[in-house]
């Protein structure tokens, strides 16, 4: 029996609608968005990603990537972006991936990942059994979430679930 998701176990929010051009629901991840280190090589570039359908009342967005199959006791973070301004609704390819983030608002924060990174850090798993990994856009009804980029996944996704009026994800997967 797979993890649960993350969001499995939140308060129930509306739905956003998250699309990419660069991950499919279900799809696999391609070697652009697989770590480059820990045996992988990838390119490790945060994939594209659009998000429609917030509540009128949104200032602000956070978006994660989670595994929920890492061998961990309580999975891996791979990608955690908060503070993004309301008036932002995608993002390109790229821009969670350092030290550049091209296209990334100056008001954004990354976390650091568990990795250790602040930035995307993409998928790695052992060998096995394809992992999940889920890619969370998530609409706030805060423009800032009051912590800062040195907190961990856990402290950021506290605050992000206090303050979410919506969400929305997609969820490809990867093995080797």
């Amino acid at each position: 029996m797979p993890a649960p998701l993350p969001h499995e176990h939140l308060p129930s929010v509306p739905a956003l609608t998250v699309e990419s051009d660069d991950v499919q629901d279900g799809g696999r991840l391609s070697d652009l968005h697989v770590f480059n280190d820990w045996g992988m090589t990838g390119q490790n570039i945060s994939p594209h990603l659009r998000w429609s359908g917030a509540p009128a009342e949104t200032r602000g967005y956070a978006v994660t990537c989670f595994d929920p199959d890492a061998p961990t006791g309580s999975g891996f973070w791979h990608w955690v972006l908060f503070d993004l301004p309301a008036s932002v609704t995608e993002l390109p390819a790229g821009a969670g991936t350092g030290p550049e983030f091209k296209g990334l608002p100056t008001e954004a924060v990354h976390a650091r990942n568990d990795y250790g990174t602040k930035q995307y850090g993409g998928a790695a798993p052992p060998p096995g059994a394809p992992h999940r990994y889920v890619f969370t856009v998530h609409a706030l009804g805060v423009d800032k979430l009051g912590v800062g980029s040195d907190a961990s996944p856990a402290v950021v996704g506290f605050n992000i679930t206090a303050n979410t009026l919506a969400r929305g994800h997609i969820i490809p997967e990867y093995g080797i």
